[in-house]
Formats: structure tokens, C-alpha cells, sequence
């Protein structure tokens, strides 16, 4: 570990290690994790990440999102400063390493820290603090406005020994402030790996967020990512999960309103094939009144892919004039893919407007043949209605480059699923 931190960051590495050395990994007796099976990762002996890999600007260029000019590149969780760019940000705002700012002891980074990612009772938040290392320091003073989107890269370059790779990310967004997110993650080859990210984001009062992560892990992969929202009164944030790529995946996103008239949008895509298996998990608290909720989650399942959908919503006692709205939508492209899916309404108020539902099921034979009648192939008119589906969500993305670059994901994925239909 990084020597001349502050006593309170080894203090905290200490406790979580101690905290996951007692509790250990989930199994699936854990109602949380009822449908996900750990053994696949915990008989792999991981390794830390040693030294850093050389990665050139070309290999980026699949992931970077064009026109970027404010990027933060991380190589096996690990800030390269020579592939990153964050110049010319407005005065005040800050783009950095984590690992950077805990070196000097920054008071800021030192108070967020562990504010909102428990390492009781959560097994890989406790891994992470445990190795906590380096990731992406964002902060957004009162007032403030980046009116581009902060690009956070993070690279997977597997080694021989299987990696355990672990970022720590801490975003802040000020009061009446405004900033957009991408965190992607990606992988370079097909070597085993773990991904063990914690994202602590705090949104201000009238403050302005749009989140975005696109993981695109290479085909060994496993990632457990975890993502923490607290918002402030009158803010709004947007949360989008694309999940496109690993092998054993598990997304959860909490968002807590700590403060009464706020708004929380959360949007997820997970597209899945072979053996795959996508765990999304979501948790809304709405602890004070006045606050509104949207939730829609969509997955595409092919193959013998498994996906898994835990949505739960609280209101609280003093949250009245509460409005949550969930919806979960799974697309079986084939007869051995399965969903799990359990949406979950906790409502301890009164005046309230809750809704929630789930569906489950393949594609409408009725379009099919509509488009069938009209010279459209049958293959080309699945895949119509399967981006169709799929489309309602990346539309919701609000950053151009990145809509458009998952729009030609979700066209590479389509066409890749042809090739494969015919040669079968």
C-alpha cells in the first residue's frame, strides 16, 4: 500500500479487512445474493496489480469517447497521467487522482471517504476499502457548471496471474452546481480478472447530475461494481448502467434522498449471451416527502446467459407525497436464457403514488411477420425489434458520444448474433 497517507486511511483499510476477514464472501443463502453464485470467482487466487503495464494512446481509441476533453485514464486501477487530459477546467473545479489527493491529505477527500459505502455487512465494499488504492477524485464547488462530460476510463490489462483490480471513485457536486459522468470499463484481452469498483457520489442541493458507466470487461472477467447516491434537496440526478461485457457481473446502485423535493432517475441496459451472467441490483430510499423516483431496467438475454433483476423501493414514514414508478423488462432471445427477477415496494406512508411491475418474454411473432410481409428478412426483422427495445433506453443517454457509441454496440452485437445464427 501507498506510503505517507493519512493514520485515518490505514485505520480504515484495517477495519474493512477485519470486517471482510470475519463475514468472507456472500453465498447464496444471502437472500441478496439468492441467484448469483460466487464459487467461480472465489476459487481464483488473485493477485494485486504490479507494475504498470505500457498502454499507448491507439489502444485506447475502441473505448474513448470522441471529442473528450476532460479524461482521467486508469490502467489496472492505476492513474496514467500521460493518457489522461483534464486541462482547462474552470477555476475551482477538480479532476484528479484519488490517489493524489489522499498523498497530500486533502481535508475534502479525507471527509467523503467512507461516508457512504459501508463495509459492514457488504462484503466487497469492505475488499475495496480494504486495498483501497487509487481511482477518480471529481468535485464541483457551489455555482459551478462543466459543461462537458468528465470521462473516466478505466483499463483492464490482464496479466498471466489472474488480477484483482480495485478503484475507489468520490464524485461531489456542490450546491446548484451541474456535471455529467462517464465511468467505462474495459478490457484488453481475454485474461481472468476481477473488477471491484465503489463510487461515492454526493449531488448538493439544486444540484444537476447525469451518471453514466458502460462496462465492457473483457470475456473473462468478473466486476462487482457499487454505486452510492445521496442527493441534497431540489436536486436531480440521472443514472444510466449499460452492461455489456464480463462473465460474471453484478451492478448495484443505491440512491438515498437525504433532503425533501428531489428527483432520481435510473435507467439500466444489460445485454447478455453464452454464459454470461448480469446481476443488477437497485436500492431507492426515499426518506423525505416531495421526492419522485423513475426506474427502467431492460436486459437482452441469448444463449445460456442468466440475468438477474432486484429493484427495491423504500418510503418512508415522513416521506408523503412520495411518486416512485419501477419497471423491469427482460427480452429472452433464446429458450435457455433466464431471468430472475424480484421488484420489491416498501411503503410505510400514506399519500403516495407507488408503482411497479415486471415482464418477461420473447419477441412478438406479430411484428415479425408484419415485417416479414413487407421483403424483410426474418433474422433482419428480430433484430429490428431487439434494437427497438433496446433503443428506449440508450436513448435516455443525454451525451451525444455516447448514445451514438452505444447505438453501434448495439448494431455490432445484432450482427455478431447473425453471423453466429448462420454459421449454425
Amino acid at each position: 500500500m501507498p506510503a505517507g497517507e493519512p493514520s485515518r486511511v490505514n485505520a480504515m483499510r484495517t477495519e474493512a479487512m477485519a470486517e471482510f476477514a470475519a463475514a468472507g464472501f456472500p453465498t447464496t443463502r444471502n437472500e441478496e445474493w439468492r441467484f448469483t453464485n460466487l464459487t467461480p470467482l472465489t476459487k481464483v487466487a488473485f493477485s494485486l496489480p504490479g507494475n504498470r503495464p505500457a498502454v499507448t494512446d491507439p489502444m485506447l481509441h475502441p473505448w474513448v469517447l470522441p471529442g473528450t476533453t476532460c479524461r482521467l485514464v486508469f490502467v489496472n486501477g492505476v492513474f496514467d497521467a500521460g493518457l489522461s487530459n483534464a486541462v482547462q477546467l474552470p477555476a475551482g473545479i477538480r479532476v484528479e487522482s484519488l490517489a493524489e489527493a489522499l498523498r497530500k491529505g486533502d481535508a475534502e477527500v479525507l471527509h467523503l471517504l467512507g461516508t457512504l459505502a459501508p463495509v459492514k455487512g457488504n462484503a466487497f465494499a469492505a475488499l475495496q476499502t480494504a486495498f483501497l488504492n487509487d481511482g477518480a477524485f471529481i468535485d464541483v464547488p457551489d455555482g459551478l457548471t462543466l459543461d462537458v462530460p468528465v470521462e473516466l476510463l478505466f483499463i483492464a490489462l490482464p496479466d498471466v496471474q489472474p488480477l484483482a483490480i480495485q478503484p475507489r471513485n468520490i464524485i461531489r457536486v456542490g450546491t446548484q452546481a451541474r456535471l455529467s459522468v462517464v465511468e467505462t470499463y474495459a478490457g484488453l484481452g481475454t485474461g481472468v480478472y476481477l473488477t471491484n469498483v465503489v463510487s461515492e457520489v454526493f449531488i448538493g442541493e439544486g444540484a444537476v447530475l447525469e451518471h453514466d458507466k458502460l462496462q465492457l470487461e473483457g470475456g473473462g472477467a468478473f466486476h462487482i461494481g457499487s454505486t452510492w447516491f445521496r442527493q441534497g434537496r431540489a436536486s436531480t440526478i440521472t443514472s444510466n448502467s449499460i452492461a455489456l461485457g464480463g462473465d460474471l457481473v453484478r451492478n448495484t446502485v443505491t440512491a438515498t434522498f437525504a433532503g425533501p423535493d428531489a428527483e432520481c432517475t435510473l435507467n439500466g441496459l444489460s445485454l447478455a449471451t453464452g454464459d454470461q451472467h448480469i446481476d443488477n441490483h437497485t436500492a431507492i430510499d426515499h426518506a423525505h416527502p416531495n421526492c419522485a423516483s423513475h426506474e427502467l431496467y431492460k436486459a437482452v438475454l441469448d444463449g445460456a446467459s442468466r440475468g438477474v433483476f432486484n429493484g427495491k423501493i423504500f418510503v418512508r414514514q415522513d416521506a408523503q407525497k412520495t411518486d416512485a414508478r419501477q419497471t423491469n423488462k427482460t427480452l429472452l432471445l433464446s429458450e435457455n436464457a433466464t431471468i430472475d427477477t424480484k421488484p420489491q415496494l416498501e411503503i410505510f406512508a400514506d399519500d403516495v403514488k407507488c408503482t411497479h411491475g415486471a415482464t418477461v418474454g420473447q419477441l412478438d411473432e406479430e411484428p415479425v411477420f408484419y415485417l416479414r410481409a413487407r421483403g424483410i428478412g426474418e433474422i433482419e426483422a428480430r433484430d429490428m425489434l431487439t434494437y427497438a427495445f433496446a433503443a428506449d433506453v440508450v436513448e435516455r443517454v443525454h451525451v451525444d458520444a455516447l448514445r451514438d457509441r452505444l447505438n453501434d454496440l448495439l448494431h455490432q452485437r445484432l450482427r455478431a448474433g447473425r453471423v453466429s445464427t448462420a454459421r449454425s
